[in-house]
């Protein structure tokens, strides 16, 4: 009966962070009617998303303090509420700093979701299997993603940006019901040695030394993440001429067979490889990380005429980078106390946020414009015509192949630590214990 509940409140959990990724999507499924409206930069549409993530990043850290706290329920409920009726007041913007607006509301509410819900899991599920638990939950940033694409792009197309806007708010109404209807468990609760450490201030979850070799990976990862989500939908329609519709097709289908195979495959090594060496997860991410630089490198290179090759590689590209959740995010776990997860993940969450990761779409989007003027320049055009920013953000989007491989030597980094850390957490459970 129990392992029937706990199964309930897994797929509970998933469907919101399914919902959490829908919206958060729809900035960047939506962008370029959103841009012809509005007369908008690729910089602009990209700092919609980094404006988004600065704020999340920084509310999350007090909201993961509660996190560890109060009732997870109670807060997710309440974070879903308010980020729900901000996607649906977006579909009433009439000017850019409106869609600002929103866009900030929707990141006080979705930052609740990341510290309370992989808290909750990971007194639901033991060591040993968290990392399928947790590759489960994060299925719902290619679910989210690919729904609000698969969604949102032909709904756009039919009846407007505004309507595909405020149907993003619809599920709420459903899920929140269903969340407080759950059994909340108690923290610690899949632990073989008892919880007795209390919850963690912000300086002795960052005393711990894994934790900032996978801070700097998450903001590495993020860049990437962020970049895609908000302009894979503009390359589909600049390079390969692709509708509104169909870019939306093609990003959805990128997100969910690319993301759920990842991120499944890369949970079930994870645990089996996590019983052979305590380092396995990292090691594996690192590995998988650079996988994926050769085949976003050749997937974004391919012209137009080439829009097959370009879905194969792109969605292998993404499959190697969504494998990162599982196998990181099971291994934040095992570093911390079950009493410090909500704060280590608000941390984890704040730091790889501000120290780049919220780049990742104003940054692309402002070396797009620039790669495009100077194309304009190169060419002797006295504007940028579509043709020339379409160069500017095939260009610019080559920065996911060089990160990637970045982002695998900083996830070997991490490996090297994560023995002792994991060593050391258990002795120090043990003798509170004692």
């Amino acid at each position: 009966m129990r392992d029937k509940g706990v199964f309930t409140s897994l797929l509970i959990l998933v469907a919101i962070n399914i919902l959490n990724f829908y919206d958060r999507h729809l900035n960047g499924a939506l962008a370029e009617p959103m841009r012809k409206e509005f007369q908008l930069t690729d910089a602009q549409l990209g700092l919609l998303g980094s404006i988004f993530i600065w704020l999340y990043a920084i509310v999350g850290i007090p909201l993961g303090r509660v996190a560890d706290r109060w009732s997870r329920k109670l807060l997710l409920s309440g974070g879903m509420l308010i980020w729900s009726a901000l996607t649906a007041c977006a579909g009433l913007a009439s000017s850019y700093s409106m869609l600002v607006v929103s866009r900030l509301g929707l990141a006080v509410g979705e930052a609740v979701v990341a510290p309370a819900a992989t808290s909750w899991i990971g007194d639901l599920f033991s060591a040993a299997q968290r990392s399928r638990a947790l590759a489960l939950f994060m299925t719902g940033v290619p679910i989210g993603g690919a729904l609000s694409y698969l969604f949102s792009g032909p709904v756009a197309q039919a009846y407007g940006w505004r309507m595909a806007m405020a149907l993003g708010a619809a599920p709420a109404i459903v899920l929140m019901p269903a969340l407080l209807s759950l059994a909340e468990p108690r923290r610690g609760a899949a632990d073989t040695v008892p919880d007795a450490s209390g919850a963690a201030s912000m300086w002795s979850v960052l005393r711990i030394p894994t934790l900032w070799w996978i801070i700097a990976s998450g903001a590495l990862l993020n860049f990437n993440m962020y970049a895609v989500g908000t302009f894979l939908p503009a390359f589909m329609s600049r390079i390969h001429h692709a509708s509104l519709a169909e870019s939306g097709v093609i990003t959805g289908f990128v997100y969910l067979a690319g993301g759920v195979s990842g991120g499944l495959a890369a949970g079930a090594w994870g645990d089996r490889i996590a019983r052979r060496r305590k380092e396995g997860r990292l090691v594996s991410a690192a590995m998988i990380a650079l996988a994926a630089a050769p085949f976003a490198f050749a997937g974004i290179v391919l012209p137009h005429g080439s829009l097959g090759g370009a879905i194969a590689l792109l969605t292998i590209a993404y499959a190697c980078l969504n494998s990162y959740y599982g196998l990181v995010y099971a291994s934040i776990q095992d570093i911390v106390a079950p009493g410090q997860r909500g704060t280590a993940m608000a941390v984890y969450f704040m730091l790889m946020y501000l120290c780049g990761a919220s780049f990742g779409p104003y940054l692309t989007g402002a070396l797009s414009d620039f790669l495009a003027r100077r194309a304009a320049l190169a060419s002797g055009s006295a504007q940028i015509t579509e043709g020339l920013k379409a160069t500017g953000l095939q260009q610019a989007m080559l920065i996911i192949p060089a990160l990637s491989i970045c982002l695998a030597a900083v996830l070997w980094g991490g490996s090297r630590t994560i023995g002792r850390d994991i060593a050391r957490r258990e002795e120090h459970a043990a003798k509170a214990v004692a």
